[in-house]
Protein backbone atom coordinates (compact mmCIF):
# COMPACT_ATOMS: atom_id res chain seq x y z
CA UNK A 1 0.00 0.00 0.00
CA UNK A 2 2.70 2.91 0.98
CA UNK A 3 4.58 1.99 -2.48
CA UNK A 4 1.40 2.19 -4.41
CA UNK A 5 0.56 5.65 -2.96
CA UNK A 6 3.79 7.21 -3.42
CA UNK A 7 3.70 6.22 -6.85
CA UNK A 8 0.77 7.69 -7.37
CA UNK A 9 1.79 10.64 -5.93
CA UNK A 10 5.00 10.47 -8.54
CA UNK A 11 2.30 9.66 -11.37
CA UNK A 12 0.77 13.06 -10.52
CA UNK A 13 3.64 15.30 -10.12
CA UNK A 14 5.08 13.88 -13.08
CA UNK A 15 1.73 14.70 -14.86
CA UNK A 16 1.67 17.33 -14.25
CA UNK A 17 5.06 18.34 -15.21
CA UNK A 18 5.96 17.08 -18.47
CA UNK A 19 8.05 19.05 -19.92
CA UNK A 20 10.47 18.71 -16.73
CA UNK A 21 13.21 16.56 -16.33
CA UNK A 22 13.09 13.27 -14.25
CA UNK A 23 13.37 14.06 -10.17
CA UNK A 24 17.25 14.72 -9.03
CA UNK A 25 17.98 15.73 -12.57
CA UNK A 26 17.40 19.48 -12.74
CA UNK A 27 19.52 21.95 -13.45
CA UNK A 28 20.58 23.84 -10.40
CA UNK A 29 19.05 27.57 -10.32
CA UNK A 30 21.09 30.29 -10.59
CA UNK A 31 22.52 31.85 -7.78
CA UNK A 32 23.72 34.83 -8.99
CA UNK A 33 21.58 37.42 -7.61
CA UNK A 34 20.66 39.69 -10.72
CA UNK A 35 20.26 36.40 -13.37
CA UNK A 36 18.97 34.28 -10.59
CA UNK A 37 15.62 36.58 -10.06
CA UNK A 38 15.44 37.69 -13.24
CA UNK A 39 14.90 34.14 -14.18
CA UNK A 40 12.67 33.65 -11.48
CA UNK A 41 10.52 36.13 -11.93
CA UNK A 42 9.02 34.84 -15.54
CA UNK A 43 9.57 31.69 -13.75
CA UNK A 44 6.52 32.39 -11.16
CA UNK A 45 4.67 34.51 -13.58
CA UNK A 46 3.76 31.10 -15.11
CA UNK A 47 3.29 28.95 -11.74
CA UNK A 48 0.78 31.89 -10.09
CA UNK A 49 -1.99 29.69 -10.46
CA UNK A 50 -0.08 26.92 -8.75
CA UNK A 51 -1.27 27.44 -4.99
CA UNK A 52 -0.03 30.97 -5.65
CA UNK A 53 -2.51 33.29 -6.49
CA UNK A 54 -4.34 34.89 -4.17
CA UNK A 55 -7.57 36.15 -5.84
CA UNK A 56 -6.39 39.03 -4.13
CA UNK A 57 -6.63 37.95 -0.39
CA UNK A 58 -3.25 38.34 1.25
CA UNK A 59 -3.07 35.52 4.05
CA UNK A 60 -0.56 35.45 6.78
CA UNK A 61 1.38 32.02 7.48
CA UNK A 62 3.01 30.87 10.96
CA UNK A 63 6.05 29.19 10.58
CA UNK A 64 7.37 27.97 13.90
CA UNK A 65 11.16 27.11 14.07
CA UNK A 66 14.28 26.73 16.04
CA UNK A 67 17.65 29.04 15.79
CA UNK A 68 18.99 31.69 18.52
CA UNK A 69 15.83 33.43 19.39
CA UNK A 70 14.00 36.07 17.35
CA UNK A 71 16.18 38.69 15.84
CA UNK A 72 16.73 42.36 16.85
CA UNK A 73 16.08 43.71 13.23
CA UNK A 74 12.96 41.38 12.57
CA UNK A 75 10.78 44.06 11.46
CA UNK A 76 13.23 45.04 8.88
CA UNK A 77 13.60 41.63 7.54
CA UNK A 78 9.88 41.49 7.71
CA UNK A 79 9.27 44.76 5.44
CA UNK A 80 11.80 43.34 3.06
CA UNK A 81 10.50 39.95 2.98
CA UNK A 82 6.64 40.12 2.83
CA UNK A 83 5.97 42.28 0.02
CA UNK A 84 8.02 40.48 -2.02
CA UNK A 85 5.98 36.86 -0.94
CA UNK A 86 2.78 38.75 -1.64
CA UNK A 87 3.52 39.80 -4.81
CA UNK A 88 4.59 36.57 -5.62
CA UNK A 89 1.92 34.21 -3.81
CA UNK A 90 0.15 36.57 -2.07
CA UNK A 91 1.29 35.45 1.55
CA UNK A 92 2.79 37.12 4.02
CA UNK A 93 5.04 35.46 7.01
CA UNK A 94 5.36 35.44 10.85
CA UNK A 95 8.30 33.53 12.16
CA UNK A 96 8.25 32.40 15.43
CA UNK A 97 12.30 31.09 16.13
CA UNK A 98 12.20 29.37 19.63
CA UNK A 99 15.77 29.11 21.09
CA UNK A 100 17.59 26.03 21.52
CA UNK A 101 17.08 25.86 25.14
CA UNK A 102 13.26 26.05 25.17
CA UNK A 103 13.09 24.44 21.82
CA UNK A 104 11.79 20.80 23.51
CA UNK A 105 9.41 22.21 25.71
CA UNK A 106 7.74 24.92 23.44
CA UNK A 107 7.57 22.12 20.92
CA UNK A 108 5.37 20.08 23.57
CA UNK A 109 3.08 22.57 23.98
CA UNK A 110 2.48 22.68 20.60
CA UNK A 111 1.53 19.36 19.59
CA UNK A 112 -0.34 18.71 23.28
CA UNK A 113 -2.01 22.09 23.19
CA UNK A 114 -3.48 21.96 19.51
CA UNK A 115 -1.81 25.73 19.15
CA UNK A 116 -2.63 27.42 15.73
CA UNK A 117 0.47 27.11 13.10
CA UNK A 118 0.69 26.45 9.37
CA UNK A 119 4.21 25.29 9.37
CA UNK A 120 6.54 23.81 12.17
CA UNK A 121 9.63 22.23 11.61
CA UNK A 122 10.19 18.72 12.77
CA UNK A 123 12.76 16.21 12.72
CA UNK A 124 13.97 12.38 13.05
CA UNK A 125 13.48 12.27 16.87
CA UNK A 126 9.91 13.68 16.70
CA UNK A 127 8.34 13.24 13.55
CA UNK A 128 6.76 9.57 13.61
CA UNK A 129 5.38 11.04 17.31
CA UNK A 130 3.81 13.82 15.59
CA UNK A 131 2.65 11.58 12.52
CA UNK A 132 0.83 9.33 15.11
CA UNK A 133 -0.72 12.42 17.23
CA UNK A 134 -2.00 13.65 13.97
CA UNK A 135 -0.83 17.46 13.97
CA UNK A 136 0.21 16.93 10.08
CA UNK A 137 -1.46 17.08 7.56
CA UNK A 138 -1.20 14.48 4.55
CA UNK A 139 0.52 16.02 1.67
CA UNK A 140 0.21 13.62 -1.31
CA UNK A 141 -3.11 15.21 -2.99
CA UNK A 142 -1.75 18.43 -2.86
CA UNK A 143 1.98 18.66 -3.65
CA UNK A 144 1.07 18.20 -7.58
CA UNK A 145 -1.07 21.11 -7.46
CA UNK A 146 -0.06 23.69 -4.59
CA UNK A 147 3.77 22.64 -5.14
CA UNK A 148 4.50 21.05 -8.52
CA UNK A 149 8.04 22.40 -8.66
CA UNK A 150 8.77 21.57 -5.18
CA UNK A 151 7.67 17.91 -5.79
CA UNK A 152 9.82 17.87 -8.50
CA UNK A 153 13.04 19.59 -7.15
CA UNK A 154 13.54 17.71 -4.70
CA UNK A 155 14.40 13.72 -5.38
CA UNK A 156 12.20 11.16 -5.10
CA UNK A 157 14.42 8.84 -3.10
CA UNK A 158 13.92 12.03 -0.46
CA UNK A 159 9.77 12.15 -0.82
CA UNK A 160 10.29 8.46 0.32
CA UNK A 161 12.24 8.60 3.25
CA UNK A 162 9.70 11.62 4.31
CA UNK A 163 6.96 8.99 4.24
CA UNK A 164 5.20 8.03 6.95
CA UNK A 165 2.24 5.25 7.63
CA UNK A 166 1.59 5.12 3.84
CA UNK A 167 1.67 9.35 2.98
CA UNK A 168 3.76 11.88 3.22
CA UNK A 169 3.72 14.59 6.13
CA UNK A 170 6.48 16.78 5.44
CA UNK A 171 8.38 18.84 3.23
CA UNK A 172 12.28 17.04 3.47
CA UNK A 173 14.93 19.69 3.17
CA UNK A 174 17.49 19.09 0.54
CA UNK A 175 20.68 19.75 1.66
CA UNK A 176 23.33 17.41 3.28
CA UNK A 177 20.76 15.27 3.56
CA UNK A 178 23.09 11.61 3.17
CA UNK A 179 25.99 10.65 5.21
CA UNK A 180 29.64 10.84 4.90
CA UNK A 181 32.11 10.27 7.21
CA UNK A 182 35.61 11.09 7.03
CA UNK A 183 38.90 11.05 8.78
CA UNK A 184 40.40 14.76 9.03
CA UNK A 185 44.03 15.01 9.66
CA UNK A 186 46.26 18.06 10.37
CA UNK A 187 48.16 17.03 7.32
CA UNK A 188 51.37 18.64 8.06
CA UNK A 189 52.12 16.80 11.00
CA UNK A 190 50.88 13.48 8.49
CA UNK A 191 53.46 14.30 5.82
CA UNK A 192 56.31 15.40 8.39
CA UNK A 193 56.24 11.41 9.51
CA UNK A 194 55.76 10.57 6.31
CA UNK A 195 52.48 8.80 6.76
CA UNK A 196 50.50 8.25 3.43
CA UNK A 197 47.31 9.62 4.84
CA UNK A 198 45.36 10.50 1.28
CA UNK A 199 45.49 6.44 1.51
CA UNK A 200 43.86 5.53 4.61
CA UNK A 201 40.74 4.48 4.48
CA UNK A 202 40.38 1.49 6.84
CA UNK A 203 40.94 1.32 10.89
CA UNK A 204 44.04 -1.13 10.83
CA UNK A 205 45.85 0.86 8.60
CA UNK A 206 44.34 3.92 10.91
CA UNK A 207 46.17 2.51 13.48
CA UNK A 208 49.32 2.14 12.14
CA UNK A 209 49.31 5.69 11.14
CA UNK A 210 48.42 7.17 14.08
CA UNK A 211 50.82 5.20 15.97
CA UNK A 212 53.53 6.61 14.30
CA UNK A 213 52.93 10.06 14.93
CA UNK A 214 52.39 9.17 18.24
CA UNK A 215 56.20 8.02 18.91
CA UNK A 216 56.89 11.22 16.86
CA UNK A 217 54.71 13.65 18.24
CA UNK A 218 54.07 12.11 21.55
CA UNK A 219 50.66 13.03 23.84
CA UNK A 220 47.78 11.48 21.91
CA UNK A 221 47.15 11.78 18.52
CA UNK A 222 43.48 10.76 18.24
CA UNK A 223 41.29 13.11 20.30
CA UNK A 224 38.03 11.41 20.95
CA UNK A 225 35.16 12.89 23.47
CA UNK A 226 33.08 10.34 25.09
CA UNK A 227 31.16 9.61 22.00
CA UNK A 228 33.85 7.73 20.70
CA UNK A 229 34.31 6.07 17.34
CA UNK A 230 30.52 5.85 17.20
CA UNK A 231 30.75 6.10 13.77
CA UNK A 232 31.29 2.65 12.92
CA UNK A 233 27.62 1.85 13.75
CA UNK A 234 26.34 4.15 10.55
CA UNK A 235 26.98 1.09 8.45
CA UNK A 236 23.55 0.11 9.89
CA UNK A 237 20.11 1.17 9.46
CA UNK A 238 18.78 0.96 12.90
CA UNK A 239 15.09 1.72 11.74
CA UNK A 240 14.64 4.89 13.24
CA UNK A 241 14.59 3.87 17.38
CA UNK A 242 18.04 4.93 18.01
CA UNK A 243 18.79 1.84 19.60
CA UNK A 244 22.90 1.01 17.98
CA UNK A 245 21.97 -2.31 18.99
CA UNK A 246 19.25 -3.43 16.59
CA UNK A 247 19.74 -2.75 12.70
CA UNK A 248 20.24 -3.85 9.18
CA UNK A 249 22.73 -3.35 7.02
CA UNK A 250 22.27 -1.04 4.32
CA UNK A 251 22.95 -3.02 1.68
CA UNK A 252 21.36 -6.40 2.87
CA UNK A 253 18.73 -7.14 0.43
CA UNK A 254 17.46 -9.85 2.69
CA UNK A 255 16.55 -6.98 5.50
CA UNK A 256 17.78 -9.30 7.98
CA UNK A 257 17.40 -7.86 11.32
CA UNK A 258 20.03 -8.43 13.61
CA UNK A 259 22.44 -7.11 16.80
CA UNK A 260 25.49 -4.76 15.03
CA UNK A 261 27.52 -5.60 18.50
CA UNK A 262 27.74 -9.33 17.26
CA UNK A 263 28.68 -8.06 13.75
CA UNK A 264 32.74 -9.86 13.46
CA UNK A 265 33.37 -6.92 11.19
CA UNK A 266 32.14 -4.03 14.07
CA UNK A 267 33.73 -6.47 16.55
CA UNK A 268 37.20 -6.30 14.50
CA UNK A 269 37.13 -2.46 14.20
CA UNK A 270 36.53 -1.72 17.87
CA UNK A 271 39.22 -4.37 19.10
CA UNK A 272 41.61 -1.81 17.04
CA UNK A 273 39.83 0.96 18.65
CA UNK A 274 40.77 -0.97 21.69
CA UNK A 275 44.09 -1.04 21.08
CA UNK A 276 44.58 2.56 20.30
CA UNK A 277 43.24 3.38 24.36
CA UNK A 278 45.44 0.98 25.55
CA UNK A 279 48.52 2.27 23.74
CA UNK A 280 47.56 5.97 24.86
CA UNK A 281 47.21 6.97 20.99
CA UNK A 282 43.04 7.82 21.70
CA UNK A 283 43.33 9.76 25.38
CA UNK A 284 42.53 8.52 28.33
CA UNK A 285 39.84 10.86 29.40
CA UNK A 286 37.64 10.07 26.15
CA UNK A 287 34.78 8.14 28.26
CA UNK A 288 34.21 11.56 30.23
CA UNK A 289 35.50 13.95 27.47
CA UNK A 290 33.30 16.62 25.46
CA UNK A 291 33.92 18.47 22.28
CA UNK A 292 35.58 21.28 23.57
CA UNK A 293 39.61 19.97 22.69
CA UNK A 294 40.94 22.81 20.63
CA UNK A 295 43.81 21.37 18.40
CA UNK A 296 43.21 17.73 16.96
CA UNK A 297 45.92 15.99 14.90
CA UNK A 298 43.20 13.45 13.84
CA UNK A 299 39.40 13.04 14.72
CA UNK A 300 36.53 11.90 12.45
CA UNK A 301 33.13 13.87 11.39
CA UNK A 302 30.81 13.74 9.31
CA UNK A 303 29.64 16.16 6.22
CA UNK A 304 31.98 16.32 3.05
CA UNK A 305 35.44 17.12 2.14
CA UNK A 306 35.19 20.60 1.68
CA UNK A 307 34.53 21.36 5.27
CA UNK A 308 38.15 21.04 5.78
CA UNK A 309 39.41 24.22 4.54
CA UNK A 310 36.00 25.99 5.62
CA UNK A 311 35.15 24.25 9.14
CA UNK A 312 36.78 21.60 10.44
CA UNK A 313 40.68 23.34 9.80
CA UNK A 314 39.29 26.29 11.66
CA UNK A 315 37.82 25.65 14.18
CA UNK A 316 40.57 23.15 15.58
CA UNK A 317 43.55 25.04 15.05
CA UNK A 318 44.88 23.10 11.76
CA UNK A 319 46.17 25.13 9.15
CA UNK A 320 46.67 22.62 6.59
CA UNK A 321 43.56 20.24 6.96
CA UNK A 322 42.55 17.41 5.03
CA UNK A 323 39.39 15.38 5.02
CA UNK A 324 40.00 11.54 3.09
CA UNK A 325 36.33 9.58 2.88
CA UNK A 326 35.87 6.84 5.16
CA UNK A 327 33.06 4.19 3.98
CA UNK A 328 30.24 4.99 1.48
CA UNK A 329 28.05 7.20 1.87
CA UNK A 330 24.48 6.27 2.65
CA UNK A 331 20.90 7.48 2.40
CA UNK A 332 18.42 6.46 4.52
CA UNK A 333 15.19 7.59 7.02
CA UNK A 334 17.31 8.80 9.37
CA UNK A 335 19.52 11.23 7.19
CA UNK A 336 16.87 12.77 5.69
CA UNK A 337 14.85 13.27 8.67
CA UNK A 338 17.07 15.26 10.15
CA UNK A 339 15.02 18.49 8.37
CA UNK A 340 11.40 18.52 7.63
CA UNK A 341 8.60 21.24 7.24
CA UNK A 342 5.00 19.87 8.42
CA UNK A 343 1.87 22.25 7.86
CA UNK A 344 -0.78 22.05 10.61
CA UNK A 345 -3.95 19.64 9.94
CA UNK A 346 -5.53 22.83 11.41
CA UNK A 347 -3.89 25.00 8.70
CA UNK A 348 -6.66 27.24 6.99
CA UNK A 349 -4.43 27.89 4.00
CA UNK A 350 -2.30 24.66 3.27
CA UNK A 351 -1.80 25.25 -0.29
CA UNK A 352 -0.48 28.90 0.55
CA UNK A 353 2.10 26.74 3.04
CA UNK A 354 2.80 24.60 0.70
CA UNK A 355 3.76 27.59 -2.37
CA UNK A 356 5.44 29.13 0.74
CA UNK A 357 7.81 26.08 1.16
CA UNK A 358 8.23 25.46 -2.54
CA UNK A 359 9.21 29.29 -2.93
CA UNK A 360 11.47 28.84 0.15
CA UNK A 361 13.24 26.31 -1.90
CA UNK A 362 13.54 27.57 -5.63
CA UNK A 363 13.59 30.86 -5.22
CA UNK A 364 17.40 32.56 -4.71
CA UNK A 365 16.27 35.68 -3.37
CA UNK A 366 13.63 34.40 -0.88
CA UNK A 367 16.24 31.57 0.16
CA UNK A 368 19.27 34.29 0.86
CA UNK A 369 16.86 36.76 2.90
CA UNK A 370 15.98 33.37 4.90
CA UNK A 371 18.96 32.10 5.12
CA UNK A 372 21.40 35.65 5.78
CA UNK A 373 18.82 38.09 7.07
CA UNK A 374 18.07 41.61 6.43
CA UNK A 375 20.07 43.05 3.26
CA UNK A 376 21.65 45.72 3.49
CA UNK A 377 22.00 45.09 7.27
CA UNK A 378 23.30 41.73 7.71
CA UNK A 379 24.41 41.56 4.29
CA UNK A 380 24.39 42.80 0.95
CA UNK A 381 25.37 41.69 -2.73
CA UNK A 382 28.63 42.04 -3.97
CA UNK A 383 30.27 41.08 -7.62
CA UNK A 384 27.30 38.37 -7.55
CA UNK A 385 28.34 36.57 -4.36
CA UNK A 386 27.01 37.34 -0.76
CA UNK A 387 28.95 39.39 1.66
CA UNK A 388 28.38 40.01 5.31
CA UNK A 389 27.96 42.93 7.32
CA UNK A 390 27.64 41.91 10.39
CA UNK A 391 30.07 39.31 12.35
CA UNK A 392 27.20 38.29 14.47
CA UNK A 393 24.80 35.36 12.59
CA UNK A 394 21.59 35.25 11.52
CA UNK A 395 19.71 33.91 14.62
CA UNK A 396 17.16 31.67 11.69
CA UNK A 397 19.36 28.75 11.59
CA UNK A 398 19.09 28.00 8.07
CA UNK A 399 19.40 24.08 7.74
CA UNK A 400 15.80 24.09 9.22
CA UNK A 401 14.26 26.19 5.94
CA UNK A 402 14.84 24.91 2.85
CA UNK A 403 17.50 23.52 0.48
CA UNK A 404 21.09 25.28 0.48
CA UNK A 405 21.27 24.32 -3.06
CA UNK A 406 20.32 27.52 -4.12
CA UNK A 407 22.12 29.96 -1.57
CA UNK A 408 24.13 32.47 -3.20
CA UNK A 409 27.70 31.96 -1.71
CA UNK A 410 29.63 34.40 0.21
CA UNK A 411 32.94 36.18 -1.25
CA UNK A 412 34.83 34.30 0.84
CA UNK A 413 34.20 31.13 -0.18
CA UNK A 414 34.53 29.30 -3.50
CA UNK A 415 32.04 29.46 -6.59
CA UNK A 416 29.92 26.38 -5.64
CA UNK A 417 30.18 25.22 -1.96
CA UNK A 418 27.36 22.92 -2.25
CA UNK A 419 28.08 21.13 -4.93
CA UNK A 420 29.90 18.30 -3.60
CA UNK A 421 27.41 18.11 -0.84
CA UNK A 422 24.79 17.59 -3.97
CA UNK A 423 26.71 14.93 -5.59
CA UNK A 424 27.53 13.22 -2.69
CA UNK A 425 23.28 13.09 -2.32
CA UNK A 426 22.58 11.98 -5.60
CA UNK A 427 25.33 9.25 -5.58
CA UNK A 428 24.41 8.05 -2.05
CA UNK A 429 23.55 4.24 -1.74
CA UNK A 430 19.95 4.22 -0.36
CA UNK A 431 19.65 2.12 2.61
CA UNK A 432 17.11 -1.31 1.89
CA UNK A 433 14.69 0.21 4.07
CA UNK A 434 14.36 3.27 3.13
CA UNK A 435 10.46 4.70 3.96
CA UNK A 436 9.91 1.91 6.45
CA UNK A 437 8.69 3.54 9.83
CA UNK A 438 8.85 0.71 12.43
CA UNK A 439 5.65 1.06 14.70
CA UNK A 440 7.35 0.60 18.07
CA UNK A 441 4.06 0.99 20.26
CA UNK A 442 3.94 -2.63 21.07
CA UNK A 443 7.46 -2.72 22.47
CA UNK A 444 8.11 1.07 24.09
CA UNK A 445 8.58 -0.71 27.62
CA UNK A 446 11.69 -2.80 26.18
CA UNK A 447 12.97 -0.32 23.63
CA UNK A 448 13.29 2.15 26.66
CA UNK A 449 15.10 -0.38 28.44
CA UNK A 450 17.34 -1.64 25.98
CA UNK A 451 18.33 2.03 25.39
CA UNK A 452 19.28 2.33 28.66
CA UNK A 453 21.62 -0.84 28.83
CA UNK A 454 23.42 1.10 25.52
CA UNK A 455 23.24 4.39 27.39
CA UNK A 456 24.89 2.87 30.29
CA UNK A 457 28.17 1.51 28.48
CA UNK A 458 27.83 3.69 25.47
CA UNK A 459 31.14 5.54 26.70
CA UNK A 460 33.30 2.38 27.61
CA UNK A 461 32.58 0.52 24.23
CA UNK A 462 33.28 3.83 21.48
CA UNK A 463 36.01 5.08 22.99
CA UNK A 464 37.89 1.42 23.43
CA UNK A 465 37.85 1.91 27.32
CA UNK A 466 37.09 -1.39 27.80
CA UNK A 467 37.94 -4.35 26.00
CA UNK A 468 34.35 -4.95 23.90
CA UNK A 469 35.25 -9.11 23.47
CA UNK A 470 34.37 -8.96 27.29
CA UNK A 471 32.07 -5.91 27.15
CA UNK A 472 29.87 -7.02 24.39
CA UNK A 473 29.10 -10.12 25.86
CA UNK A 474 27.79 -8.37 29.02
CA UNK A 475 25.90 -6.02 26.86
CA UNK A 476 24.37 -8.59 25.01
CA UNK A 477 23.32 -10.30 28.42
CA UNK A 478 21.94 -6.87 29.66
CA UNK A 479 20.31 -6.57 26.50
CA UNK A 480 18.47 -10.13 26.66
CA UNK A 481 17.21 -9.47 30.55
CA UNK A 482 15.61 -5.62 29.04
CA UNK A 483 13.31 -7.74 26.46
CA UNK A 484 15.25 -7.18 23.39
CA UNK A 485 14.54 -10.56 21.92
CA UNK A 486 11.40 -8.70 21.59
CA UNK A 487 11.87 -5.60 19.89
CA UNK A 488 14.26 -7.63 17.95
CA UNK A 489 11.26 -10.37 16.73
CA UNK A 490 8.91 -7.42 16.20
CA UNK A 491 10.79 -5.64 14.17
CA UNK A 492 11.62 -8.08 11.55
CA UNK A 493 8.15 -9.55 11.78
CA UNK A 494 6.83 -5.60 10.46
CA UNK A 495 10.41 -5.41 7.94
CA UNK A 496 9.41 -8.81 6.41
CA UNK A 497 5.35 -7.66 6.33
CA UNK A 498 6.60 -3.88 4.53
CA UNK A 499 6.68 -5.03 0.60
Amino acid sequence: MRKKKWMALALAGALGLSALAGCGNKEKPSTTPDTGKEENQDQNQGEENQGGESNGEVVTLKWVTVGNGMPDNYEAWLAQVNPYLEEKIGVNVDMEIVPWAGWDERRSMIANSGEDFDILFTDQGRYGAEVTTGIFLELSDLLPTAAPELLEFIPEKYWTAASSKGGVYAVPTYKDSSVTNYFVWDAAVAEKYNVDYKNITDMASLYEALKTIKEGEGGSPYYMSKNGANFLAMKYDDLGTGLPALGVKYEDGSKTVFNPLEDPDLLADLKIVHQMYKDGIINGDAPQADDTNGYRNFFVAQGWSGAAKTNWGPNNGIENCEAIQYGKTYLSNSTVRGSLNGISVNSKNPEKALALLQLVNTDPQVRDWFFYGVQGDNWDYQDGKVAKLKEDPWSMAGYTQGTFFIVTPEVVSEDDPWGEVQTLNENATPSVLLGFDMDTSAVETELANCRNVMEKYKAELWTGAQDPEVLIPQIVSELEAAGYQTVLETAQEQVSSWQ
